[in-house]
């Protein structure tokens, strides 16, 4: 009875292994931020708020990112799908399962920014911590704009 019960337990085990999607999710955390703040973010052309903001996306899809502050230049950039090595886990460790589950759920994927030549975009630093993306963006001014008037504090 021993023997059957351990044999059951060791094969579930090893058949629900699916090792991005235990770890990583299926949604990864992005937080934005700009240099300056309040610039209007756009998700796929859809506006999710003003800088700093966070969304949590779905990993098995690319995103269109866009910033537009007042006197500063338009920021557009890709948030591309990258391979995730947690995947490879499925491999060493015989998740059959998961070899077909992490696909699915976009957990074989982590979300970066767009990189040109391996750096990333001009004006974009990013970094990646407990599965979370940081991204921070120094918006440019924009030279064709027009100062008209400065606000001063009242006393």
């Amino acid at each position: 009875m021993k023997i059957i019960l351990r044999t059951i337990l060791l094969s579930s085990i090893l058949l629900t292994t699916s090792c991005a999607t235990i770890i990583s999710g299926s949604r990864q955390n992005v937080e934005i931020t700009s240099e300056p703040t309040s610039a209007k973010v756009y998700i796929n052309e859809i506006e999710i708020g003003n800088t700093p903001v966070q969304k949590n996306l779905k990993r098995n899809q690319e995103y269109q990112l866009v910033l537009k502050l007042d006197g500063y230049e338009t920021y557009e950039t890709k948030l591309e799908k990258k391979f995730n090595a947690w995947f490879i886990g499925n491999i060493a460790f015989g998740g059959l399962i998961g070899i077909i589950i992490d696909p699915i759920t976009g957990a074989m994927h982590k979300l970066k920014p767009e990189e040109i030549d391996g750096n990333p975009k001009n004006g974009t630093t990013y970094k990646t911590e407990g599965g979370n993306l940081f991204i921070k963006i120094s918006m440019d001014i924009d030279p064709n704009s027009e100062k008209i008037g400065q606000l001063e504090k009242s006393e």
